[in-house]
């Protein structure tokens, strides 16, 4: 499987960006790591996370199969987890993604998204987690 590389990273969080702002929402933060995003993003109302999903992932993945040849079986991975963030929260939750690619050489993906769950008391059943 094709992933998101150092060299192309800050175009691609630039592109969702926009991809953002085409409907309507203010991206805060926007940085990921291979195949998964995280997108800080001021959405209205009228956007349900599922909508905010598609429009970030399937837009994105678009533009990646037509701008990056050798990307043409690119994929963000499965699903989509949404989460709310107090403004207190803002800063250190922009650091966090900024940091994505340093962050996951020490720690999985999954081994954190479950430690999150976990640590906020998010109830989950595992078989549903990963699609």
């Amino acid at each position: 499987m094709a992933h998101i590389t150092p060299d192309i990273e800050q175009r691609v969080w630039a592109y969702i960006g926009g991809v953002a702002r085409a409907h309507k929402m203010t991206a805060l933060q926007v940085g990921g790591f291979d195949d998964h995003i995280h997108a800080l993003v001021m959405a209205p109302p009228t956007l349900s996370p599922s909508q905010i999903a598609q429009y970030l992932k399937g837009d994105s993945s678009k533009w990646i199969h037509e701008t990056f040849p050798a990307l043409r079986d690119f994929a963000w991975q499965e699903g989509y987890g949404a989460f709310t963030v107090s403004k207190s929260n803002l800063e250190s939750v922009v650091s966090y993604i900024q940091k994505q690619r340093e962050h996951h050489q020490q720690r999985g993906f999954q081994e954190e998204y479950l430690d999150f769950l976990q640590r906020h008391g998010v109830a989950y059943d595992e078989r549903y987690v990963w699609g």
